[in-house]
Formats: structure tokens, sequence, C-alpha cells
């Protein structure tokens, strides 16, 4: 019997679990089955038709989606100041208020004050949701309405869709000559209720013999009805409730984040993918930003970052994270997409996000910060003085978004234990740490501690168990179902932007050691051309300077100014050079220039205080010095092995008194002028190898010498005559044709 009893034993506790389970299975999708969705409009002035249809179509969409999954739908109408014929406005308050929409509740989102007939759009609401500074009313402006439209306003009280509006407060709205006061009145009943009527509504109540008391005055006659949302909200009616934040609203309503994401005046889906893959180093910084400045510049309003990452540098991925947070997401949505895990910089970045998307069984989290003491050493725990100012980071950037500080701190921080909250007033569930609910004692009632964030261990969540904490939206199971809950067609195109070559070679060039070898060989090079004039070596070192330059505008740090300044220091320098005798003026300007701009285009200096940007600036001078050390050591070697290449040594400029065999010098420096040892003397008759301005290239036989001008120009392919060598200086003037002439027949 005993096997038999175990076997019934093991089937009834199956069974049982099995009944558990269906049932939290059941709960669950109930619980799905009732929680509402919604989308945003944004109500731009002047109102076009473009805007007219697109209320219409989203509000149709919100009801039949309703209807047919037997949730609640809510279209928020986030509304803009401005002026509109008011026909527009009639038209779209009198469909929001109309039977096609039964199932649809509206939202008058007004972030900032509103005034004239836009405010009509916010009185056909259900509910009106503000600012807490913003203003809403003076509908007529001073201007008397048409008795018809002005009609139709006051019909919107009759409606009782939203209880906070009377036809006294919108006819105060409407006209600044009425008064409007705040009753107490006691009915037939012994019901006391409050209302807001204006001086000729109070007078009729008063004749029907009713108890009124407490009799307040909310707007005097003569000024406008413009209505601040806090002061109304105190006083119980127009305005519902304060938030100042889209997130926040969106989380006050109970809708997902993606309900954030809105078209605007009908303007299609427009989105752009990025792979952030692998470690967070500088290759994946320079790809990402570049990529980032890109989508924003393209017009792209839905941003996809696909992120599998272990993580990498914390100061990369801050500045990722910090980018991503300062889009402005009414003109640009961004959405984290992780479909295996994102740890780490991963998680810091995806964070930055205004949605975040999981696969189920991805994970999210372990953002500790850990660094090498010493080279070669092992990963310990950064010291206190890196992680505290990184925790305050990371809360900043979770209210940003509107998630729960407290669990992105436990990510950070393995010993902070985070706290299921619910607020004693409405009722909203957060989660805090400690210190939070303490800072707050009056405000939160403490509930159980979120078991993933016990002491030792740093926070990291599931996809399913991040949607519960409310740090992402609900799981998605493909790339499929995440075009379909974010709205992209399903004709369209979604190619996953993908590092290539180029970047990692763009990434090099934009290194320290990339600058460097680029400026040193573009300076090596035009010290040998200016040796040896046949335009081989000018060429490469163009090459080099676009190559800077360039890499430097795809990394972001350069621009036009630095372009602008690098020619203008060239051009000053080849003024000095060619032009102007002697070196003053143009030619230390030109190197400065040339200096100034190399330095900016290596670092940008936005956001850093002056000792970061002091730092950096250093940094880029150590690099061109290192640059120009290698230069002259090259130049040494050049000068002394150059001229005993064979053929190379003909093109080759050799002062006067070195040997052709590379010996060295052969002058006393004791010689004066006159000396006649050398390639040449005074006396001496050649051509013109150059323009001379006045110093240039001169042929005399077979020989290529640096030469001056004693002064005049002397264009190329004239006859020169050598008049005097001052040491190294070999000095000429030209000779006329006549001249040349009468020498030839002596």
């Amino acid at each position: 019997m005993k096997p038999i009893l175990r076997v019934l034993l093991f089937v009834s506790c199956f069974a049982g679990t099995s009944f558990v389970l269906k049932a939290q299975e059941a709960e669950g999708e109930a619980k799905k089955a009732v929680e509402p969705f919604g989308r945003f409009v944004t109500v731009t002035s002047p109102i076009s038709d473009q805007t007219v249809s697109l209320i219409n179509n989203t509000a149709l969409e919100l009801q039949a989606q309703s209807v047919r999954e037997s949730r609640p739908a809510i279209l928020v109408l986030e509304i803009e100041s401005g002026s509109s014929r008011f026909g527009q406005v009639r038209d779209i308050a009198a469909f929001l208020t109309s039977a096609e929409l039964s199932s649809v509740r509206t939202i008058a989102w007004i972030p900032k004050t509103v005034e004239g007939n836009h405010a009509v759009l916010a009185l056909a609401c259900h509910e009106i949701i503000m600012h807490p500074d913003a203003s809403l009313g003076d509908i007529s402006r001073g201007q008397p309405l048409e008795e018809s439209d002005e009609s139709f306003i006051l019909a919107l009280a009759d409606r009782r869709r939203n209880n906070r509006l009377s036809r006294g407060i919108i006819s105060a709205m409407l006209n600044p000559s009425i008064a409007l006061r705040r009753i107490s009145m006691t009915d037939e009943t012994g019901a006391k209720s409050q209302k807001f009527v204006t001086v000729e509504e109070l007078r009729l109540l008063q004749q029907q013999n009713l108890e009124i008391s407490d009799v307040e005055t909310v707007k005097e006659a003569g000024s406008p009805g413009l209505f601040n949302a806090t002061d109304a909200m105190k006083s119980g009616f127009l305005v519902g409730r304060t938030v100042k934040t889209r997130p926040e609203l969106t989380e006050a309503l109970g809708l997902p984040r993606e309900a954030m994401r809105q078209q605007t005046d009908g303007k299609p889906v427009k989105s752009r993918l990025i792979e952030v893959h692998g470690v967070i180093g500088h290759t994946l910084q320079d790809f990402v930003l570049r990529e980032i400045r890109t989508a924003v510049s393209d017009g792209v309003n839905l941003l996809i970052l696909e992120i599998d990452s272990p993580g990498g540098s914390k100061d990369i991925a801050e500045e990722i994270s910090m980018t991503l947070a300062d889009l402005d997401p009414a003109k640009i949505t961004t959405v984290a997409w992780i479909p295996r895990g994102a740890w780490s910089g991963g998680a810091l970045i995806a964070f930055g996000c205004d949605q975040i998307m999981m696969h189920a069984d991805a994970q999210i989290g372990d953002i500790g910060v850990i660094m090498q003491t010493q080279p070669g050493g092992a990963f310990e725990r950064a010291p206190e003085k890196i992680v505290s100012p990184f925790l305050e980071f990371v809360a900043s950037i979770a209210k940003r978004k509107n998630r729960a500080p407290g669990l992105l701190q436990a990510m950070v921080d393995k010993d902070l234990e985070i706290f299921e909250v619910t607020n004693k007033v409405d009722g909203r569930v957060t989660w805090m740490s400690e210190h939070e609910i303490q800072a707050q004692p009056d405000e939160w009632i403490k509930g159980p501690m979120v078991p993933e964030s016990r002491k030792g261990v740093l926070l990291t969540l599931r996809g399913e168990r991040a949607h519960q904490l409310r740090l992402a939206e609900a799981p998605c199971a493909d790339m499929n179902e995440l075009r379909r809950r974010l709205g992209i067609p399903a004709d369209v195109q979604l190619v996953a932007v993908q590092r290539t070559w180029v970047d990692g070679f763009v990434a090099f060039l934009n290194s320290g050691f990339g600058g460097f070898l680029l400026l040193s060989a573009a300076i090596i090079c035009l010290y040998v051309e200016a040796h040896m004039p046949t335009g081989a070596f000018a060429i490469p070192a163009l090459i080099c300077f676009v190559l800077f330059f360039w890499s430097r505008f795809l990394g972001g740090t350069a621009g036009l100014l630095e372009f602008i300044l690098f020619a203008l220091g060239l051009g000053l320098l080849a003024l000095e050079i060619f032009v102007i005798p002697g070196f003053g003026v143009f030619g230390i300007t030109g190197i400065l220039l040339l200096l100034l701009s190399l330095v900016m285009a290596s670092h940008t200096f936005a956001g850093m205080n002056a000792t970061e940007s002091f730092e950096e600036s250093m940094g880029s001078l150590g690099s061109l010095t290192a640059a120009m050390v290698t230069v002259i050591v090259t130049a040494v070697v050049l000068n002394r092995f150059l001229p005993t290449i064979p053929w190379i040594n003909r093109l080759i400029l050799t002062p006067p008194g070195y040997a052709a065999g590379g010996a060295g010098p052969l002058l006393n420096p004791a010689l004066s002028v006159g000396s006649d040892s050398g390639p040449v003397d005074p006396g001496t008759i050649g051509t013109a190898a150059s323009a001379l301005r006045p110093s240039g290239k001169g042929m005399f036989g077979d020989k290529y010498i640096d030469v001056v001008s004693d002064g005049a120009y002397i264009d190329h392919g004239s006859a020169i005559e050598v008049i005097r060598i001052a040491g190294n200086r070999v000095i000429v003037r030209a000779i006329q044709k006549s001249e040349n002439n009468a020498e030839s027949l002596a």
C-alpha cells in the first residue's frame, strides 16, 4: 500500500502545483487584460487639416482596439498655445465628445500656459492634467465670440465629462467681465456640495431658498479668466492633477512608456537601428556617437539600439548614456532592444533610452565599478570617491527617464537593499532604499524587500522582472514583435547599422598614436619636398593632413572652423616664405594658427571644466611635440644620407661648401664673403629653376643650388648671376638678355 500512497500523494501534489500555476497564469492574463493602453498626439499651432486627421484616425484606432481587446484606451492630447481657426478647434472638440469614442478616455496635457481657442480642446476632454506652473483659459482674449461659438463651448460643461467643469467656470474663461464665486450649499436632502458659479447664477440659487454658505471669490470681474494649475487644483476645479514631465504623466495614467511615442502632424515613423555589441571602448564610442548624430541630422524619429554587451569603460558608457538622455523625446524616441543581455556599461547605455524592450530571458544590471589598482593586477572594487559620484549619476539618469533611482543604485552598490513602497495619499507604488524612505517618512508606507537586491549581490534582472519593477516594457519575443509594438510598417526595412573596417580605421586615426603618425608623416614629407621639388612628397603630405581632419570630423571633434584655421595658417606661412622677405608676423601667426587648428581638431572641450580643458590641450600639444621631435630626428638623418644616394642627390639642393660625398661641411667659419670655394663662385652664370620670391632654386650646370635674390622678384627660367656668397647663402641677380648676349660674345 505504501507505494500506492506515494503515487497518489505525488499525483495530488503535481495536480495542486499545476492548479496553482494555472491560477497564476490566469491572474497574469487577467491583469494584462485590464492594463490600459494609449497614444500621445501633439496639437501644434496653427491646427492643420493633417492634425485633425491624425487625431481622428488615432482616436478611432484606439476605439477599435479597446472594443477588440476589452481594455481601457487613453488618448492624450498635448496641447500647445497658439491661434487656430475656430472651425478646426470646433471639429476636433465635437469629435472628441461624440459617441464614436465611447471606449476612449481623453486627457488634455498642458505642459505650458495655453490661452485662446486652443483651451477649448482641453475643455472637451475627460480630464485636464497640467504642469504646476502652467495656466489655462482666457479663451476669447478680450474679443467677443460669435453667439453660436460661445454656446457650443458652454455646452461642453453640460455633457458632464469632466466633473471639475461648470458653465460658470467656462463663462469666466470666455468673458473677462464675469466674476467667479465658489460656494458651499446644502440641498433638500441635506447633502452638501461645492459649486463654482457666476454672480448671476448665485443670485438664481439664492432665489430658490437654498442654504448657501462660504461664498468665496475665485475671479474678480475685469480680470482675464486665466487660471493657474496649482491654484485651480487646490480650489477643486478645472485641473484633476499636476505633473511636471511626460514620463510622470505616463506613470500617473498607468500607461506603458511605449505610449509616449507619437506621430506628430501625420509624419510616418522614420526608424534607425544601431548595433551596440561587444566591449564598450573607444572604437564603439566613436561609432555609436557618430551614428546618433547622423540619425538626428537625418530626421529619424525612432532610434533603436540593439544592445548585447558585457560592459567596458565606465566613462565611455556614461557619455553615450548622457547623449541619449539629452535627446528631445518630443522629436526622437530612443529604444533599447536587449535580446540577450546588457550588463555593466551596456545596462547604463540602455537606461539612457526612453524605452527598454527585453526578451523574457534577457538580463540587465550588474553596473558595479571595478578598476585595476596596479598594472597587470587583478580588478578590484573602485574606491568610494569614484563610486559615490557614479551613484548620483545613475540616480539622475533614472529620474530623467522616470525610473526608480534606488533600483539603478542597487545595480552599482551590492549592499543597497530596495523596498517596495506605497504612497499614503494616492496609492502609487514604487521602489526605494531605506535612506530614501527615511527622507520622506510621512509620505510612503514601507513594504517587502526586493529579493534580488539582497546584500552582497549587484541587482540583475530578467526581462519579466524588469517589467514588473517598471524598468522595462513588457517582454518582447523577437524583432517582428518589436516592429509591431513600435509601429514600424511591415514594408519598411530595418537594417542594423554595424561597425565596419572603416570605423576601426577612423578610431585608430583618432587615437593619440594615429594622430602622431599622420602629423609626423605629413611634416616629414613637406621637409623632403622642400629639398626635392618634384611634387612626389607634397601629395602624401596633403593626404595625411586630409586624413587627419577627416577622422576628426567623423569623430565629432573637428568642424569647418578648424579646417579654415588650418588653411589660413598655411596661407600665411606660404606668404611669408615665398612673397615677403625675412620671417616675421605672417610666419609666426601662420604657425600659431596651424598649432591651434590641430589642437582644436584633436578634442572637443564642450562640457569640460578649466582643468579638464587644460589637460586635453596639453595632451594634444604633447602629440604635436612628439611629432616635431620625430621630424627633427628624421631631418638630421636625411641630411646625412640623402646627398649620398645616387640619382636622388641630383634633386637635392646641397648648400655651398658641402662635399657631394657627404663628408660634411668644408667651409671654415672664419671665411668671409667672396670665398671661391664650393660649387659656385661670384660671377657664375645659371638659370632660375624656380621663381625667386626672393628665395628659390637655381641651376648651375647640372647642380641645383638654394639661392636668394638680391631683393627683386626673378621669374622661373630667367638667367641669373651669383653676385656674392655670405656663409651658406648664395645671393644672385637677374641678367638682362642684352647683357647676357654681350658676355657670351666676349
